[in-house]
C-alpha cells in the first residue's frame, strides 16, 4: 500500500480546523466530518434538519466526486445529531442521497462545536485504485 494522501478539494468548504476535506489510503477514501455549509457562499446555514442534512450531503458528495468518487461507493456513515428527535427527518433526506445503496450506518447523539449545528457527517468511501 502507497502512502496516505491528504486531499482537499476545490470548492468544498473550507475546513474549519487542522483537518483535511479527505484522506485516500489505499482504496479507500476517509471523508471529514462536514456539516450544514452552503457551497456557493463557504458559510453555515442553519435551519431544520431537512434543511441542514441536505447542505451537508452535498458537501460531501462534492468532495467524493473530486477525489474521483460517487455518493454509491460509500460504506459506511458517521451520522451526529443534537437532538434524537431529528432522526426521522435526517433519514428522510438521508435516503435520498442513497437510493441504490445502504451503507453501514451509525447515528448518534451529541454535542457539538458549533452549538446551534444539527447534524455533522462523516463518511468512508471505497475505491479500487487502477494499477
Amino acid at each position: 500500500m502507497s502512502n496516505p494522501e491528504f486531499l482537499r478539494v476545490p470548492g468544498a468548504p473550507q475546513p474549519r480546523g487542522p483537518f483535511s476535506h479527505a484522506v485516500r489510503a489505499g482504496d479507500f477514501l476517509f471523508i471529514s466530518g462536514q456539516g450544514p455549509i452552503d457551497l456557493a457562499t463557504d458559510q453555515f446555514s442553519f435551519g431544520d434538519i431537512q434543511h441542514e442534512t441536505r447542505l451537508t450531503l452535498e458537501c460531501i458528495r462534492h468532495i467524493l466526486h473530486g477525489c474521483g468518487a460517487t455518493m454509491e461507493d460509500v460504506v459506511k456513515c458517521s451520522v451526529f445529531l443534537t437532538d434524537p428527535a431529528d432522526f426521522a427527518g435526517m433519514n428522510e433526506i438521508y435516503q435520498q442521497y442513497f437510493p441504490l445503496t445502504a451503507p453501514a450506518r451509525t447515528t448518534v447523539q451529541t454535542g457539538m462545536v458549533a452549538k446551534v449545528m444539527r447534524v455533522e457527517i462523516d463518511c468512508i468511501a471505497y475505491v479500487a485504485q487502477k494499477s
